[in-house]
């Protein structure tokens, strides 16, 4: 959801994205007003709360907190001092309102204002639900909620997620996995069936919640990576016991079934199952799938994309010890269709049609690119991310996985980050550490939105790790989606989310920083906002909507 906000000559706007948990807010001021800015001041009134001045961490030098056991200082007092602010905590059908007030010298002085609305999740496009984990155990806001867990995970550091207290668990999944469950919980008895394509199936309450659906005569089909001698497929197979062998089968296969789907059918007169939702994305039923790492659960009622899905689960269940059928079958019903507002695409498949796809999309984004990424990535989409020299569009980009693009390259007007901790303090902030995280893999979301801050983007979405073996030997799915700003934007605030946490963090470690930089007291901070050809106002221009 989007809306634009500004004052009659247009010398200043703000322009609110509202994605399932969070707004981002970009705010424009023309060049001629520029003189003796100092910021912007924020207030905001979430639901019925009523109107708070939002917090900023850094202040004037000299100046003391005004809330000092959070190292914050109210933003009239300590304006912001960037074209973009956003609020990642909002509670999905939440309207909040934000006024936003230029800042000036002295004191500051507080000058004309914009107030603007806007819901969080507004259940638009009705068809598409989209919900976010939230992850990040090693963060500010865990770290200062659940300080006395903190201290327990030091000491027991294999405690299962599923152990800790309620409060830290629920926010982590963000609900991620009570969409799940309440997906599940949707068929009630022997009228509906759920069939469940799934690489790692772990989970206790997922396992638990299928189990009672087929225990309520749900028919249930779960079929799921096998491999001979594979750790992954005893632990699989040791949670289907309850399942009976007539409704599960597994995928045998040399490389991953990597597929993380449920279709919801309803049972016909005719006994014929008749496809009403699915449910996908990058999420595996596992505890660092649902809590630790960032991932995203796309649900849709869009009968036809359900259709799809179950479609290729029929070819993978009728032979599911040959993945050359399902190859053949995805090369010839399969092809890859650019026309489509909304594209189901599957793998494996011959040639890397899928790749290439990938790649045309970005390449033909002219604004900005933004991109979480997981695992190592094939030279040209590497190429397609990265841009050419100087080249005129935005990149924000979170990748896992570091590569030749992680980093910063100022050259080419991009930004890049690799996942990074706080391990020893910035002053005033909060020791992070990975609490109980197992390996490294933080980033597990695979989602790309080419051109976001314009009304015609295209989004990429789901299993698919934007690789070689994703394409041409793994099972994998994904939606393409174009013009869809709405989901557009429930994308682009989540990849933007990790990307300002972790960039943040990944500079702070790279220069060393124990104090953050204080704010300018005069409107040198604004001046690179201004400079013809700097990132810095490409992103204030196109943000803003210009």
């Amino acid at each position: 959801m989007r809306k634009l906000k500004k004052n009659a000559d247009d010398t200043f706007r703000v322009k609110a994205y509202a994605g399932t948990n969070g707004v981002l807010l970009a705010m424009d001021l023309d060049e001629a007003r520029k003189s003796n800015f100092l910021g912007f001041a924020i207030e905001q009134n979430e639901g019925a709360k009523g109107w708070r001045w939002l917090l900023n961490s850094l202040t004037f030098p000299g100046q003391a907190h005004t809330i000092p056991q959070w190292g914050a200082t109210h933003s009239n007092a300590a304006p912001f001092q960037k074209f973009r602010w956003a609020d990642y905590s909002i509670a999905p059908g939440t309207t909040c309102k934000y006024r936003v007030h230029l800042a000036y010298a002295d004191q500051p002085t507080l000058g004309e204002s914009l107030e603007i609305d806007v819901c969080a999740d507004d259940g638009q496009p009705k068809d598409h639900r989209v919900c976010f984990n939230r992850a990040v155990a090693a963060s500010q806001s865990f770290g200062r909620q659940f300080s006395d867990l903190d201290e327990r995970l030091q000491e027991e550091r294999g405690l299962p997620v599923e152990d800790w207290p309620s409060r830290p668990r629920k926010w982590l999944e963000n609900g991620l996995l009570g969409a799940i469950l309440r997906f599940i919980g949707r068929t009630k008895n022997a009228k509906w069936a759920l069939d469940i394509a799934i690489y790692e199936y772990e989970l206790k309450s997922i396992v638990d919640a299928v189990n009672e659906a087929h225990k309520l005569g749900v028919d249930v089909r779960v079929i799921y990576h096998a491999k001979a001698g594979d750790e992954q497929t005893a632990i699989n197979a040791a949670n289907l016991k309850k399942i009976p062998p007539a409704r599960k089968r597994g995928r045998v296969t040399s490389k991953i079934f990597h597929d993380k789907f449920i279709v919801l059918s309803r049972i016909d007169a005719a006994g014929r199952r008749v496809p009403e939702a699915v449910l996908c994305g990058s999420t595996n039923f596992t505890e660092n799938g649902v809590y630790r790492q960032a991932n995203v659960v796309h649900e849709t009622d869009d009968k036809a994309v359900a259709a799809h899905y179950l479609e290729l689960f029929e070819v993978i269940w009728a032979d599911p010890e040959n993945v050359a059928t399902t190859r053949k079958w995805i090369n010839a019903n399969n092809p890859i269709d650019r026309t489509q507002d909304l594209f189901v695409g599957f793998s494996p498949r011959t040639g890397k049609a899928d790749l290439a796809e990938f790649v045309r999309i970005i390449k033909a984004a002219d604004k900005d690119v933004l991109f979480a990424t997981a695992f190592k990535l094939p030279e040209d989409i590497l190429d397609a991310l990265l841009g050419s020299a100087n080249d005129p569009v935005l990149r924000y980009g979170i990748q896992n996985t570091a590569s030749r693009i992680t980093g910063f390259h100022a050259d080419r007007t991009a930004e890049f980050t690799a996942p990074a901790l706080l391990s020893s303090g910035l002053e005033g902030w909060v020791k992070e550490g990975l609490r109980g995280q197992r390996g490294n893999l933080l980033i597990h979301t695979k989602a790309v939105v080419a051109n976001f801050t314009t009304d015609d983007p295209v989004i990429i979405s789901g299993s698919h790790n934007l690789s070689v073996p994703a394409s041409n030997g793994n099972d994998e799915n994904y939606l393409i989606i174009r013009g869809n700003t709405d989901l557009a934007d429930r994308y682009g605030l989540e990849i933007l989310r990790f990307y300002e946490h972790y960039r943040f963090r990944y500079y702070a470690k790279l220069l060393k920083l124990k104090k953050a930089k204080p704010l300018a007291t005069d409107d040198s901070w604004a001046d690179a906002y201004y400079t013809q050809g700097h990132i810095k106002k490409s992103a204030r221009l196109r943000f803003a909507g210009r």
